[in-house]
């Protein structure tokens, strides 16, 4: 038995339906999950410190007593906070509880580098301002996010509102503007279950944050993401 353990964001009601889902097929694998609070993603000091690392690593000692194989940060903070910020957050979450670490962002980056991939249409439900630092941090590490569509929100309960067919759309919208891949970038936010027939639609790889999330953490601790069928190329990364 597998079991992973997912630090979730407290205002999230997406990831974890949408994990269950995903592992529905998968018995030997478990899921399990730690909160800490987060209400809103803005760049203010406020929003900024949600982040940081007292709380996180509060929550991830709790999955620790569960005897987790990994332990997951099932979020896209350092997407507008910089790779390095997690990087730092998986070494920490490692020595604290002896567990190794993955986060979604860092999950981005090892399957965009992995499939090669350069210009990623990004789709979020973020302001421009969070926007615009998710690209500048994105292309400072070779990836091209110039194909881009949000949706305006701050409040992160209401990112899960958002409907599926409009995350569809703004799917559909970078990948007509030439994105080699889609990027939706927040774990509170309808994609996981549209990625098989979207990538059949779009004929290019669409990669979902908490499909990210759960790809990074069974490669983390040493299962293979190949048992996850049906849902988008990544599994077979």
């Amino acid at each position: 038995m597998t079991r992973l353990g997912m630090l979730t964001p407290s205002s999230n009601t997406r990831l974890e339906p949408a994990t269950a889902e995903l592992l529905r097929d998968a018995s030997d694998v478990t899921a399990h999950f730690s909160r800490f609070r987060v209400t809103e993603i803005t760049l203010s000091a406020a929003g900024l410190g949600q982040f940081d690392e007292a709380p996180i690593l509060g929550a991830a000692a709790l999955l620790a007593d569960a005897k987790v194989d990994a332990i997951a940060w099932n979020g896209t903070s350092a997407a507008w906070l910089g790779f390095a910020r997690d990087e730092a957050l998986c070494a920490r979450i490692t020595e604290v509880t002896g567990i190794p670490a993955a986060t979604a962002v860092l999950g981005f980056r090892e399957a965009f580098t992995r499939a090669r991939l350069r210009r990623v249409g990004l789709v979020t439900p973020y302001t421009g301002d969070v926007q615009a630092k998710i690209q500048a941090n994105w292309g400072e590490a070779g990836f091209d996010c110039t194909a881009e569509r949000h949706c305006g929100l701050s409040d992160n309960f209401s990112f899960a509102e958002v409907p599926e067919a409009e995350v569809a759309a703004m799917a559909r919208a970078v990948a007509a503007e030439g994105a080699e891949a889609v990027a939706i970038v927040c774990t509170n936010m309808a994609g996981a279950a549209m990625v098989e027939s979207l990538e059949a639609e779009l004929g290019i790889p669409v990669y979902d944050s908490i499909a990210v999330t759960l790809w990074a953490s069974l490669r983390a601790a040493g299962a293979d993401p190949g048992r996850i069928t049906g849902r988008g190329g990544l599994f077979r990364l």
